[in-house]
């Protein structure tokens, strides 16, 4: 029987992969601690290496989506991802994973820029919100991924083949997805080589920088926080990610309701404010338990900022989607690959439950900035 072939169905589909590789890999950073001995100092390093990759590759993903499609983009940048993440566990030295770190977060930055491009292409053709679903697709798979990683360790399964058979299974499955034709509308205006936001999206983006450091720490710290600060098992520790990306997954598929029920604007308030207690609670945390709930909260924090503010640059009049979209990343993912490598130094330099206080700052300062997203 043929599958279904809805435009909708490729980006949910794209978004999936997305988050779900980027779930595989967070779940299994500390086996990759292991095998090459890295101190906090070097793997906020080799985290900043996939921040840098995918800041470059924004800018180029944005020209690239508005001259020749967001569709056109997306389906080569996703499949260049899945050959990066792929070729992560076969790196055999420190400097080679690096580069492969760089690559990885190029094709990630790039994908990113692509699949909101075309899902505010998709929810414009619709007619009504339907970017937080979206958006839940990514949190869902990256629950899963991180899950997947649960399950490998206690099956003592090595990096390379947990990688090798999430990577082809998920790849083959978007595959068949991804296939419904588009015709996007596109620009072929020349633009400035670097997409940074401007005027009213400058507030915007800082919304997303704040709390994409978050995200980006739950992504790449959360297993370590709780290995290093309750004790507990790495098996164990790879269930703090997935109770976030549940708890977001959850919040996504309600939130495009929503924000149709309590507006952008108070739904950013309480999220600051829940990230703050979600923080509160893993500082103070005597075991998993406690820790678990503040994953949650964080979750919960976190859930609908991204859909808002990618809607919200992509209505921005005068600004072509991709372009402001990029602009808007270029802050808000850039904190998400930034933010890793900035808790790893503040960790170095003080400890670990003290640089997650900065995401509790940070959530703060996102509840105040909120009123920046009231669509033009």
């Amino acid at each position: 029987m043929p599958l279904p072939r809805s435009p909708r169905l490729a980006v949910a589909a794209i978004f999936a992969l997305n988050g779900g590789l980027f779930g595989v890999w967070a779940s299994r950073i500390p086996a990759f601690v292991r095998r090459f001995d890295l101190t906090e100092e070097r793997l906020a390093l080799l985290l900043l290496c996939i921040a840098g990759g995918a800041i470059l590759a924004f800018q180029a993903a944005g020209r690239l989506s508005d001259r020749h499609g967001a569709d056109w983009l997306g389906r080569r940048a996703i499949a260049l991802y899945l050959l990066a993440f792929l070729a992560l566990p076969l790196w055999p030295n420190v400097w080679l994973l690096a580069a492969g770190l760089a690559l990885f977060g190029a094709t990630y930055g790039a994908a990113d820029v692509a699949m909101n491009a075309w899902a505010a292409e998709v929810e414009r053709a619709a007619g009504r919100p339907i970017m937080s679903s979206f958006h839940a697709m990514y949190s869902l798979a990256a629950g899963l991924g991180a899950g997947s990683g649960w399950i490998a360790v206690a099956l003592s399964a090595p990096p390379g083949l947990h990688f090798w058979v999430a990577g082809l299974a998920a790849g083959a499955a978007t595959a068949a997805l991804a296939t419904a034709p588009w015709t996007a509308t596109t620009s072929v205006e020349d633009g400035p080589a670097i997409a940074l936001p401007r005027g009213p999206l400058i507030l915007v983006g800082l919304i997303g920088f704040a709390s994409a450091v978050g995200e980006g720490a739950m992504a790449d710290w959360s297993a370590v926080f709780l290995v290093e600060v309750t004790g507990t098992t790495e098996a164990r520790a790879a269930l703090g990610f997935a109770a976030f990306s549940t708890t977001m997954v959850v919040l996504r598929l309600v939130g495009d309701r929503v924000l149709a029920r309590i507006g952008a604007v108070a739904a950013l308030r309480l999220s600051g404010l829940a990230a703050a207690a979600g923080i509160a609670c893993l500082v103070a945390a005597p075991g998993l338990g406690l820790a678990l709930a503040g994953y949650a909260l964080l979750g919960m924090g976190f859930a609908v900022v991204f859909p808002v503010i990618v809607t919200r640059a992509a209505a921005e009049p005068g600004v072509p989607a991709g372009r402001a979209i990029a602009g808007v990343a270029t802050l808000g993912y850039g904190g998400m690959l930034f933010g890793p490598a900035l808790i790893g130094g503040i960790a170095a330099l003080t400890s670990l439950p003290a640089a997650f206080g900065l995401i509790g700052a940070l959530g703060l300062l996102m509840s105040a900035l909120a009123p920046a997203v009231r669509r033009p």
